[in-house]
């Protein structure tokens, strides 16, 4: 069996059909009652605002007609038609014509695409939280359509990778968190990319997770502005040392620059200034907030509600983070209503994951009912909201039942602002516009897949889940009926043995072709490159023979230096490096080192020659005793003659 994405074979699925009994535990989670698709219940498209693509559509259609009237205007037809025709019918024929395609009344419509990190199902009052009120998010919840059974994978970097590019994570390359895994390749055509090359401004704000270098930054991938932290999240150990959320180290446009305030704040700001400069061309802004993930830094003064509440020490201060984050979102959708482009701006929220639970959170912090967190594959650590609002288009407060996927997005979004891309584009999902605008009354019965764990190359059926509309598999051995049992509390896979071995072959076939793609390996970090200078390399994106959840054990960064010659390269140690033995750079056959020095640092080799191309770099420290560790940082950066 090969398997076949959604698009190269798309088979019949009538959602109005499928209608399947109701779990307490499915109530319980939130859901609605009303299980049978929109579509069923009879729901219809509000009248007003076109999408582009349908204006589009009356564009070509009309100039097909008004090719046609062209020689009657002109006095040039065989047979010419009377005066009066020409002076009273026909210009009132060609208003009729006009009115409903003035691309003033319908332009583009802007984007403002809103995804935070480690946000759980249940961390919003919306879906029933008992402890936090997110009154901006609950507001957005009722403008919006919802879809209930959206998936993203297991952790953040795989989601990102996913969302750009409308690809399952194991063709781009950033597949996991780091260990060189987390750096998309550059040829991937994203949906930054996409919108910037139709004209729109674009930028991001906040976390990028898709390389910190030259070619895989934000800027190199479709960005006009991004003001974004580097690596997986600020303090984290790509980061800047010492920084922290509170007026924090940024990357801007590839850049170091600081900033005063608390980080979600920051990014707001920039987003709405952004937002500002955009007023009169359609904009693209990927709002990617790091918060709710660790380290949970957030003001005291954001606690003291959850006080007595019964929760551990640490949920209270991803409640907080939220509350900040809530506020914000309050000022960024304030923000298009005081433009007056909150009618034209579709929307769009999610988490790139489930909740991350600390200690004994497991019992403590709300999720929705739902098995399983951050990391797994169980509903828990990949059902996340999703909803979309475009006023006068979508339909406020309509749930959408069908699933979906984050590798959906990137059409859809293209489809309902009627951007056709300049170059073929082979995605992975499939437009929801359908879904979306109610006009779907078939839909294609698909089979999504999710998978994640360490490890430099992914082994088949490893913390992987398949799902289709009823039943989801996860690894090679639990199935359950999501339709009557969501929760997944009861595996069933002995009583239907052969639905197991259907997904199981289905599973197999994707992920032979996850694997021939690019064989999972990593791209190189460019060294030289006339667009980035100088080249900061962290332990974020080296890699080991060893999986090891922090940086300190040595490794080696795959590069490509693209201008030759002699460069300066300074090196930061860990605070805990050994203050006696010796440190070491070797690239090729370029070797340096120097005997390490008590109470420093930072080192500095000057003039090292680098070969031009591809090959492992190394930079490590060497005790006395013969034990080697790596190091923070390296810089390099080309000597001028």
């Amino acid at each position: 069996m090969s398997y076949k994405s959604p698009l190269r074979s798309r088979s019949t699925f009538s959602p109005a059909t499928n209608h399947y009994p109701v779990s307490g535990d499915y109530l319980a989670a939130g859901h609605s009652l009303a299980v049978g698709h929109s579509l069923a219940a009879g729901h219809s498209l509000a009248v007003g605002a076109a999408s582009s693509r349908e204006v589009g559509g009356e564009i070509q259609s009309c100039s097909r007609v008004f090719r046609g009237w062209k020689p009657l205007l002109r006095g040039k037809s065989s047979t010419p038609l009377p005066q009066w025709t020409r002076r009273v019918l026909l210009p009132l024929v060609l208003l009729v014509l006009i009115a409903p395609i003035r691309a003033e009344d319908n332009p583009r419509p802007n984007v403002l695409l809103i995804l935070t990190d480690d946000q759980g199902y249940g961390d919003l009052g919306c879906h029933g939280n008992p402890y936090i009120d997110t009154p901006t998010m609950d507001s957005l919840h009722q403008e919006s359509t919802h879809l209930t059974q959206f998936y993203v994978m297991p952790v953040c970097t795989p989601t990102r990778a996913c969302l750009m590019t409308g690809r399952y994570h194991y063709r781009t390359g950033a597949y996991d968190t780091f260990e060189g895994r987390a750096m998309m390749h550059p040829e991937e055509y994203t949906v930054a990319e996409a919108f910037h090359d139709a004209g729109y401004r674009t930028g991001i704000f906040g976390k990028w997770h898709l390389g910190d270098n030259h070619p895989m930054r934000p800027i190199d991938q479709g960005f006009d502005e991004a003001v974004v932290h580097r690596g997986g999240g600020i303090a984290h150990y790509s980061d800047v040392p010492g920084n922290t959320y509170f007026s924090p180290v940024l990357q801007h446009n590839g850049k170091p620059e600081h900033y005063s305030g608390y980080c979600t704040d920051i990014f707001t700001d920039q987003a709405i200034r952004f937002i500002e400069a955009s007023k009169d061309d359609p904009f693209f802004v990927y709002f990617a907030t790091n918060i709710p993930h660790d380290p949970l830094q957030i003001s005291e003064s954001y606690l003291k509600e959850f006080e007595g509440k019964g929760l551990t020490p640490e949920t209270p201060r991803v409640y907080g983070m939220l509350k900040n984050l809530d506020e914000n979102l309050a000022r960024l959708l304030g923000k298009l209503d005081q433009l007056g482009v909150k009618d034209n701006t579709v929307v769009l929220f999610l988490s790139d994951n489930g909740p991350a639970m600390i200690r004994s959170d497991h019992d403590l912090r709300y999720n929705a009912y739902l098995r399983g967190e951050k990391k797994e594959v169980y509903e828990g650590g990949i059902l996340t909201p999703c909803f979309v609002r475009w006023p006068g288009v979508l339909e406020p407060g309509r749930e959408i039942h069908n699933i979906a996927s984050v590798i959906d997005l990137f059409p859809t979004l293209l489809d309902l602002c009627g951007i056709e891309p300049p170059q073929p584009t082979e995605f992975d999902g499939i437009s929801l516009a359908p879904l979306l605008n109610g006009e779907a009354t078939e839909w294609p019965h698909r089979t999504l897949h999710f998978q994640w764990h360490r490890g430099h190359r992914p082994e088949a059926f490893k913390n992987a889940a398949s799902r289709n509309h009823r039943w989801k598999l996860v690894e090679r051995k639990e199935l359950y009926d999501m339709i009557a049992d969501p929760g997944e509390r009861f595996d069933v896979s002995d009583q239907h043995p052969e639905v197991v071995e259907d997904l199981r072959a289905d599973y197999e076939a994707w992920f032979q072709e996850m694997s021939a793609e690019k064989n999972f390996e990593p791209h190189p970090i460019s060294i030289g490159s006339p667009y980035e200078s100088p080249t900061v390399l962290s332990p974020q994106d080296w890699q080991r023979d060893a999986v090891d959840d922090r940086a300190k054990g040595a490794g080696y960064w795959v590069v490509d230096v693209a201008q030759p010659g002699p460069y300066g390269i300074e090196v930061l140690l860990w605070k805990d490096a050994p203050i006696a033995g010796s440190l070491h750079f070797k690239l090729g056959d370029s070797i340096a080192s120097v005997s390490l020095q008590p109470d420093q640092q930072n080192y500095t080799f000057d003039s090292v020659t680098l070969p031009e191309g591809k090959g492992s770099l190394e930079c490590w420290v060497e005790s006395e005793s013969g034990d080697r560790s790596g190091v923070r940082l390296v810089t390099l950066a080309r000597e001028e003659n």
